[in-house]
C-alpha cells in the first residue's frame, strides 16, 4: 500500500538521505518526492512511499523519526506517483477551455495540493452559494460565509471563521483564496491533514490569480 509522507527535517546535505536510508531498511520503497518548503534552516518534504502488504504505516513514522531532527507531521494513503508539474498542465488546459474555467479549477485543484476536495463559492449579500466544485467536496445547503470577500490567502479555522460542519468533518484542513474581483474564493479542504504551509498558500494565491486573468476576470 502507498503512503504520503509529510516529514520536517534539517535542511542540510545528507539529511533527506538518512531518511530514505531508514525508510529502506523499514522495508518502504520510496515512489517520489517532493520540496514543500524551505525556511529557517528546516525543509519540509512531501514522500510517496509504498509499503508491503501487512507493514502498518507506524513504521513509518518510527524508521523517519530515527533520523536526528527529523519530525513527521503526517501520514496518509496515497496513490500514484508524485507530479510537480500540474499547474502549468491545468493552466494550459483552462487557456483552451475557458468556458468550463471554473469547473477544471476545482476538478484539478485536490490533486496539485494533495487534498480532498475542492470547490469555489461566492458570497451575495447575506447569502454564499457554490459555483464550481469538485467530486468529492461535500454536500451542503446555501448558506452564509461571513469571511467573505479574502483579502488574501488564508487557513480557514472553523474555530474563527464559520463553515458548513461537513467541510470540516474528519479533521478536514481547510484554506481558501481570493478568485476573481468579487466576493469569491477557491476552497480546499485536506481531510486528516496535513495543514496548509505558508508556501502552499503562495502557490495557491499564484494560481488563482493566473486563471482569474486568464479567465478576464
Amino acid at each position: 500500500m502507498s503512503f504520503l509522507l509529510r516529514v520536517v527535517l534539517p535542511d542540510k546535505p545528507g539529511s533527506l538521505g538518512a531518511v530514505a536510508t531508514a525508510l529502506g531498511n523499514a522495508g518502504a520503497d520510496i515512489l517520489g518526492m517532493d520540496v514543500v518548503e524551505r525556511a529557517h534552516g528546516l525543509a519540509v518534504d512531501d514522500l510517496a512511499v509504498e509499503l508491503p502488504p501487512g507493514r502498518p504505516p507506524d513504521v513509518l513514522i518510527t524508521a523517519a523519526e530515527s533520523v536526528p531532527g527529523v519530525e513527521v507531521e503526517s501520514v496518509r494513503p496515497h496513490s500514484g506517483r508524485l507530479d510537480t508539474s500540474h499547474e502549468l498542465e491545468l493552466i494550459e488546459e483552462i487557456t483552451g477551455d475557458p468556458e468550463h474555467g471554473m469547473q477544471l479549477l476545482a476538478e484539478q485543484v485536490p490533486r496539485i495540493f494533495r487534498a480532498g476536495w475542492a470547490l469555489i463559492a461566492v458570497r451575495e449579500g447575506s447569502r454564499s452559494y457554490r459555483l464550481a466544485e469538485s467530486s468529492a467536496a461535500p454536500e451542503t445547503r446555501a448558506g452564509d460565509l461571513p469571511w467573505l470577500p479574502l483579502a488574501k490567502a488564508v487557513v480557514i479555522d472553523p474555530a474563527v471563521h464559520w463553515v458548513p460542519e461537513p467541510w470540516s468533518a474528519l479533521d478536514t484542513e481547510l484554506a481558501a483564496a481570493p478568485f476573481g474581483p468579487n466576493a469569491t474564493a477557491l476552497v480546499v479542504g485536506r481531510p486528516g491533514g496535513p495543514a496548509f504551509r505558508p508556501s502552499e498558500l503562495a502557490r495557491l494565491t499564484h494560481l488563482t490569480g493566473i486563471v482569474t486573468t486568464v479567465l478576464g476576470g
